[in-house]
């Protein structure tokens, strides 16, 4: 094997891991440890060794990873979240263990992170509400992998903000069903989705309809050019006179913006996980970077600004998992909107990873900053964490909103409006 080879296949190996060593833990139910434990396995065998040409090729439909989505549908991945009645695996505390399939796909690759988030948590967890003739249309195929989910709210003017003032995407009701005009942006998996599960003005209410992508008036734009995420292709989804049935309607009509924010508050657990995920891999390989690279003759983790900097990012990652599982945890027991532990995971979660992913990028110096280096094209985690982790702050509610969430909690919406 030549240098070249032998350096790509040290740059790609896995770090040991740190979280079995430093987070003990006494939240997790035993059927969670067990699903953390088989998707681990799963990510490490399949998705580590393809991470990096997912994280960095271009943004394409011929690019996304069809592969990797049809052995995550045959491991019985997408299943997790589900009860039994719609095929799902009928798990006791479904969100705590989807939460940590999160945490797991993200320690490899965010993008992998959220094209499962979208697909299960926003457009599965939606169909939830749908009737049984809508269940096994389009649920019971995204499950098994046979049809990929997309779920649409934000639009070009109008995405915190989620009311018939502003939004545009309109669905006017006919003798037919309903007609429907308008666009959605950003849309994770819209260039590669079969369906959206879409949020729409009803007259003076909000309704969501699932919309088959190959009908007559649909046009999906090509994929955006993001800075990081490259495997989670979105895209701008355009509707002109779409007409759907009555059917089509998920849940009642006018009950869209109450699953929306439902749905919504499940995926802000998952992308908390996700920020975890992140952070942990970061720890991971900027340890394993500290205690092998030299400066002034001592290994970089003999100096006590790096000891110290990484007992502080430690004790964090412990406090996000912990908030990401308490999260999870209320919502399994019925709470719809476990509020503030999920606005507070979002928040606490991703902004570590963001932080975090600035000090890794120091970590390895100008190593960290090279997307490859020509020499040997070696590469390393950090610099895809740290261009990956920014939408974390952004997407299924900003980081600004999360703390709003957490303000009222605190004071009330009298106050803090």
């Amino acid at each position: 094997m030549n240098n070249r080879n032998d350096n790509l296949n040290i740059h790609r190996a896995m770090p040991p891991r740190h979280q079995p060593m430093l987070y003990h833990d006494l939240l997790t139910p035993d059927e969670t440890m067990s699903i953390r434990e088989e998707v681990r396995r799963f990510a490490d065998e399949h998705i580590a060794p393809v991470a990096w040409e997912i994280g960095h090729r271009e943004e394409a439909v011929a690019n996304f990873p069809h592969d990797l989505f049809r052995k995550m549908a045959d491991a019985g991945l997408f299943r997790i979240p589900f009860a039994a009645e719609v095929g799902g695996r009928g798990l006791k505390n479904p969100a705590t263990a989807t939460a940590a399939m999160i945490e797991e796909l993200a320690y490899h690759s965010n993008s992998v992170a959220a094209v499962v988030d979208v697909h299960c948590i926003l457009a599965g967890h939606a169909l939830e509400h749908a009737s049984p003739e809508l269940q096994a249309r389009y649920l019971a195929p995204l499950l098994a992998g046979e049809k990929i989910g997309s779920f649409a709210t934000t639009e070009p003017d109008a995405s915190t903000d989620l009311n018939v003032n502003v939004m545009q995407t309109i669905a006017t009701k006919n003798a037919s069903g309903y007609v429907i005009n308008g666009r959605k942006r950003f849309i994770t998996n819209a260039p590669v989705a079969d369906f959206v599960v879409l949020l729409c003005v009803d007259e003076d209410r909000m309704t969501e309809i699932v919309v088959d992508l190959d009908s007559p008036g649909v046009r999906v734009g090509e994929p955006d050019r993001k800075m990081g995420n490259h495997g989670q292709l979105t895209a701008d989804i355009y509707f002109d006179n779409v007409q759907v049935s009555a059917e089509s309607v998920v849940g009642a009509p006018g009950g869209g913006l109450k699953i929306a924010l439902q749905t919504l508050t499940y995926g802000r657990i998952g992308i908390a996980a996700s920020g975890v995920g992140m952070a942990q891999a970061t720890f991971d390989h900027s340890v394993e970077r500290l205690k092998t690279r030299k400066a002034f003759g001592k290994a970089i983790a003999q100096f006590q600004h790096w000891q110290f900097k990484l007992a502080e990012r430690a004790t964090e990652i412990e406090n996000a998992r912990n908030l990401y599982l308490k999260a999870a945890l209320r919502m399994d027991a019925g709470q719809n909107f476990p509020e503030p532990e999920a606005a507070m995971a979002k928040w606490y979660a991703t902004n570590l990873a963001a932080e975090f992913a600035r000090d890794g990028v120091q970590i390895f110096g100008g190593y960290g900053f090279m997307q490859e280096l020509a020499a040997d094209a070696s590469h390393y985690r950090v610099e895809e964490i740290y261009r990956d982790c920014k939408i974390a702050e952004i997407y299924e509610g900003t980081n600004e909103i999360q703390k709003l969430v957490i303000a009222r909690a605190i004071f009330g919406k009298t106050l803090t409006g």
